[in-house]
């Protein structure tokens, strides 16, 4: 029984656990611990008591395997740190998106794991047809280990009941997979009470002892090796640009440029279109917002552990730099990310004017908090509007280049 992402409904499942005697592998993305709709450092702790297990599955939900390699070991060894830290044995990982290589799966044993889990590998009634029918309990592969398809809303009791069966039949270990234990219906949902009439029927069929609920670690075994920290990503130099791909020329995946996200929030409507030429180059990017009816939305850096989301020194103040044109009103917003790889809003600037033509907006933060490891910023719309954006640049203030 393993559980993905922390996802704080997932304690009404690990209640549902203890009631019946059963244990489940909970594998957390430390840097959403604490924010809404995910546990908390508490719950952890209580899973813990309770004698669930606590796995990996990188800090910020990363797939490593479309990032550089300091990236995903960065997200990979920095999330058993952090775990590690708040007083968990951790030797279990679980690739997000199911998303794995033989690079990555080598870098998994280096942060010190013992075991890493895939997705929808094993034949269930909703997909798959074809695959076997559970893992060995000794896997071929100790960093792909099979497990079913996430369990969601298409999935009934009957549909557990089956893949369990046909485990049994077959022999061996099945590793069932869980996002959300909630009412919504979403797509990776299961309800509560399918999950305890799950559980209650689950529990039975340990009884006669042919069957035994476990969880990751005790079926791969092995000690809880030394820690070992990600690659550190430095600040940029006195007079560099920290900012990759500051003219948005590389594309990457999605139709954004490589390096680069777009964030909203709030009840408004975004779309991401590519000007050419740019101000400079061969393109430029600009958001159309409409609906607007709260929040905001912008083009910033990824926000990442240090491949694209600049790294900035504590207490130092950075100038930050766009050329824009717009018909409405915009401002910088930025946030920062801290050691654990936890990102916050920090503060924006004053407001820019619209500009028809191309305006280079220049702003300089207030000293960067304590604590905090990176900064990502974009220029952002709060109203309908649309809001062309190139070559940006952010330096720290001592060094940094006359505009």
């Amino acid at each position: 029984m393993t559980f993905d992402a922390g996802r704080a409904s997932q304690m009404e499942a690990a209640r549902i656990l203890k009631d019946h005697g059963l244990r489940g592998t909970f594998f957390i993305d430390s840097g959403f611990v604490g924010a809404p709709d995910y546990m908390t450092t508490d719950n952890l702790h209580s899973l813990a008591a309770d004698q669930n297990e606590i796995g990996g599955h990188t800090v910020t939900l990363a797939d490593v395997t479309s990032v550089e390699p300091d990236e995903a070991s960065r997200q990979i060894c920095n999330d058993r740190v952090n775990l590690t830290d708040w007083g968990f044995k951790v030797t279990s990982f679980a690739y997000p998106f199911a998303a794995s290589t033989p690079k990555s799966e080598e870098l998994v044993a280096g942060c010190g794991y013992n075991s890493a889990r895939g997705l929808g590998e094993i034949s269930t009634p909703v997909d798959c047809v074809g695959c076997a029918a559970a893992e060995t309990v000794r896997p071929a592969d100790l960093f792909r280990t099979r497990a079913t398809s996430e369990v969601g809303s298409k999935w009934t009791l009957a549909d557990l009941e089956a893949t369990v069966a046909q485990a049994e039949k077959a022999g061996g270990w099945l590793q069932l997979t869980f996002y959300d234990i909630d009412n919504s219906g979403s797509p990776r949902s299961i309800s509560p009470a399918l999950f305890e009439q799950f559980a209650t029927w689950l529990a039975a069929k340990t009884q006669p002892g042919t069957m035994a609920v476990r969880t990751v670690h005790d079926v791969i075994g092995g000690v809880a090796k030394p820690v070992v920290n990600g690659p550190v990503a430095a600040p940029a130099a006195p007079g560099q640009n920290a900012i990759r791909n500051p003219g948005l020329e590389t594309a990457g995946k999605y139709g954004l440029p490589q390096c680069w996200q777009v964030s909203s929030y709030g009840k408004n409507a975004v779309v991401l279109s590519t000007l050419t030429p740019g101000r400079t180059g061969a393109v430029a990017r600009r958001l159309d917002v409409t609906e607007y009816a709260s929040g905001d939305a912008k083009l910033l850096p990824v926000l990442d552990l240090g491949a694209c989301a600049p790294s900035v020194s504590a207490g130092h103040s950075y100038s930050l730099r766009a050329w824009y044109q717009s018909n409405a009103k915009t401002q910088f917003e930025v946030y920062y990310r801290n050691k654990l790889g936890t990102w916050t809003y920090w503060t924006a600037s004053p407001w820019f004017t619209a500009n028809t033509s191309y305006e280079q907006a220049i702003w300089e933060t207030p000293p960067v908090p304590a604590g905090a490891e990176a900064i990502s910023f974009g220029m952002n719309l709060f109203s309908d509007g649309q809001l062309a954006t190139d070559d940006y640049e952010m330096y720290d203030t001592v060094g940094a280049p006359s505009p």
